[in-house]
């Protein structure tokens, strides 16, 4: 198979992963408990809520608003101790979208110090040798921002390039790595640190919306990060070289993912046809995809899947014939850690290194759209 030996010379090195959750977790039945009283109107509500949140696949998750002890979360109606309170009445939405952003200038750029720093140490990669910063996020704004506070926190050359890739979901971080490819690809010197971080947390929902009920059970709090060079640089084994990125938005389908600023926080819109429409649509583009580079999907060593939830992991097998060992390292990610966003499927590369996978490695991530995103990664006994 000639792929890998042809394209080499094109690939952008993934040369470190670092990862970072909040230093407090919740447990899942913890946030139902607590949350119940901001969402529920009834006895009915609660009984499905509670269904929801056991049926996630989430068993814990980290927030930066989670103090020492579980029980520090949200459960109380002192609005001076509490980011969040119980719900008053029926027109009570929670705190405004601008309190919620004065939480995550707080808490963003700390966790995203941890996992670039972690990335930087997986790579050993001087952080004075970074030429361009990428960040990545969908749940939070403020200017200056992450981007530049990474070049002051972690001492990088005051020229470093930044581009910042915002608002585009679950499936940021494809994003995020196809333009650092485009970096590397025109600059073979270019040392490249995308950062994802994601505080989805803050956008916890207030009232009875079954959908964005079911985003409140799956969304966290987490950051990832990556060190990219061009693949003339291989002093040290990669862990990971990207080959190829690919998007298809799947047509007529704009009603079964949104993400919008509201008054009180980002409001996701998560259709239960999304799991269908993946399975509908997934291999039909997926296959000319890889014929591209003469793969097929049985060609396909390991499977990293943004794990959006257990409906879209358990669509995903079913449309590609997969196992489900091909999807494990992702329902670990998503009962540890909860939905993060664009940062998740760093966490989910991350763990696959532990597999030991040789060979091509296709990664898939879901958004607004809604879109299909695709990388084709080869492994080496990560």
């Amino acid at each position: 198979m000639c792929f890998f030996s042809e394209l080499v010379i094109m690939a952008m090195l993934i040369s470190g992963i670092g990862t970072a959750a909040p230093a407090s977790r919740i447990p899942q039945m913890d946030a139902y408990s607590a949350m119940s009283n901001t969402c529920c109107d009834s006895d009915e509500h609660r009984r499905v809520m509670e269904m929801i949140y056991q049926g996630s696949g989430v068993k814990h998750r980290g927030s930066v608003l989670v103090g020492a002890e579980p029980e520090d979360f949200i459960r109380a109606d002192d609005r001076d101790e509490f980011f969040f309170y119980e719900r008053e009445n029926e027109e009570d939405y929670g705190p405004s979208t601008q309190e919620r952003m004065r939480q995550y200038e707080q808490h963003a750029l700390p966790l995203a110090i941890k996992s670039s720093v972690a990335a930087l140490r997986d790579a050993g990669q001087d952080a004075r040798e970074i030429t361009h910063i990428v960040t990545v996020s969908c749940s939070g704004f403020n200017s200056p921002g992450v981007d530049m506070g990474l070049i002051e926190e972690l001492g990088l050359n005051r020229n470093t390039s930044r581009t910042h890739v915002g608002f585009m979901g679950c499936h940021g971080s494809f994003n995020g790595l196809r333009v650092a490819h485009g970096y590397t690809a025109s600059d073979p010197d270019a040392v490249v640190l995308m950062c994802s971080v994601e505080l989805c947390s803050l956008h916890h929902h207030y009232g009875w919306t079954t959908d964005k009920v079911i985003a409140n059970a799956l969304f966290a709090d987490g950051s990832g990060a990556v060190i990219c060079r061009s693949s003339k640089i291989e002093d040290r084994k990669p862990a990971y070289q990207l080959i190829r990125s690919g998007s298809f938005l799947v047509p007529n389908t704009k009603f079964a993912m949104s993400w919008r600023i509201g008054n009180h926080g980002f409001e996701m819109t998560l259709s239960q046809k999304v799991p269908a429409l993946i399975e509908e649509n997934l291999v039909s583009w997926l296959t000319p995809f890889l014929a591209r580079e003469g793969l097929t999907i049985k060609d396909i060593a390991g499977w990293a899947i943004h794990p959006g939830g257990p409906r879209i992991l358990d669509s995903c097998l079913a449309a590609l014939s997969l196992s489900n060992s091909h999807v494990a390292p992702a329902r670990e990610v998503l009962e540890k850690h909860g939905n993060m966003s664009s940062s998740t499927i760093l966490f989910v590369l991350d763990r696959m290194r532990e597999e030991k996978i040789n060979g091509p490695v296709v990664a898939l991530g879901f958004g607004p759209g809604l879109a299909i995103e695709a990388m084709l990664l080869k492994a080496e006994n990560v």
